[in-house]
Parts: structure tokens; sequence; C-alpha cells
């Protein structure tokens, strides 16, 4: 076999910042590192490329194994490559993120990572450059929200106009006008309102509604302007 003998070898590895919003707060899973350095610390959910898969497809396979999932909206979205960033062997990482709506999935989180959600405003400091990731994952969500309505990936099958303008108001750390909200998501033509009505809240209730798949998919590339001035 013919090799590139005179270079230095590196792993690859893949991070994964996983996103998750229950209905209410928006939240980030972690889990307790099982060895050394730094273990029982914090970190986000990762592990290395095999010499037989791709990067996605070893972010696939690490999501799988956390949760049990394969059709999990995941993203690339970074690679970190500082000589210092593991201190044990030079380690590139290819960072991902991944949307999940945690009531739906969260019996499906495995227990073997000690795996906890976090309120992501709260979050505990995290090894190596990881809090640089979740602050990139961020960024880009902010980002790609702004562009695309990839923010309902993580809200159930049916939900309300509160419930999303909550998410967005969490994701962009910002109070909206309520009114301006309504306006733009009934411009988008997404959303399909159902009769059934949320009254957990108030006695008047909120009507549910739930997204046009066909719609969403065909408007997926073109959902400019919902949130103003995206920055990557």
């Amino acid at each position: 076999m013919i090799k590139y003998s005179a270079q230095a070898r590196s792993l690859v590895a893949v991070d994964c910042i996983i996103f998750g919003f229950d209905g209410e707060n928006l939240k980030i899973q972690l889990i307790k590192r099982g060895f050394e350095p730094e273990k029982d610390q914090w970190s986000l959910m990762g592990g290395f490329v095999g010499q037989e898969e791709s990067a996605d497809g070893a972010a696939q396979r690490i999501l799988s194994e956390l949760t049990g999932l394969k059709d999990i909206y995941l993203e690339q979205f970074k690679t970190y490559s500082d000589p210092g960033r593991d201190p044990i062997e030079r380690t590139i990482s290819i960072a991902y993120f991944a949307l999940i709506d945690i009531n739906k999935y969260e019996k499906q989180i495995s227990e073997r990572y000690h795996a906890e959600w976090f309120l992501l405003k709260d979050a505990p400091k995290l090894i190596f450059d990881h809090d640089l990731m979740v602050a990139d994952a961020k960024k880009k969500l902010r980002y790609n929200a702004a562009l695309h309505p990839v923010l309902f990936e993580l809200l159930p099958e049916k939900f309300t106009v509160p419930q999303l303008q909550n998410l967005y108001e969490q994701v962009y750390d910002t109070v909206i006008d309520n009114r301006n909200f309504i306006r733009k998501l009934n411009s988008t033509g997404l959303l399909i309102k159902l009769e059934e009505k949320d009254k957990s809240v108030s006695k008047r209730g909120a009507f549910y509604f739930k997204l046009d798949l066909v719609k969403y998919k065909a408007k997926f590339q073109s959902f400019l302007n919902f949130m103003p001035h995206p920055e990557a």
C-alpha cells in the first residue's frame, strides 16, 4: 500500500451539539466523559471517525447510539484543528449540530452515556474547546433559522404560535413583537390551523397548528427575512 510516508498522522473525530426543545425551554444535551483526560467532566457527545466511514456516517452513528434515532436533523458546520485542542494526541474534530423535539424522543435517550438535558443558558463548563463549539453552533443555528424554517425541526407535530414564538425568542435571546411575528408567520403559508386548542395556559386557549410538510420542503431554501440580519 502506498502511503504519504513523510507526513505526520492525525486523528479525526466528530462532536455533536444536540439542541432540544421541550415546548417551553431550549436545551442542550451533554454527557459525562467516561475516560481520561477530564473523566467525569461534562462533554459534548462525540467519537472518532472509523477507517471505513465518513464524517457524516460517524456523526449519524454516534447520534443513533445516544438516541436510538436515525432521522434527526443533523448539519455539519465547522472543523476545529488547533494543534493543542486535545492534550493527548493531535485530533481534528468536525462539529455538527442536531435538532430534537425532547418530548418525542426522551424515552429513547441511552442511559449508557449518562446524558442529561440542560437549559442552554445554564449549561455547565465543558471540556477542551467544546464551549467554543457550542457558541459557534448557536451562531450557525441563528443564521440558518433566519433563512430557513429549520426551527420547526424542534417542535412537536402540533404546536401553538406562542410556543413557536417562545422558541424563536430563546434561540435569538430577544423579545419579538407578537403582531409582527404572527404577520410574518402567516405570510409563509407553512402552517395548517387545527380545530383543537391548548387550554393549559388560559381558559381561552390557543389554537394548535401543524406544519404543511409539502410547503415546508418546497420553501426550505427560500424562507428569507423571517428574522432580521442573520450573522454566521
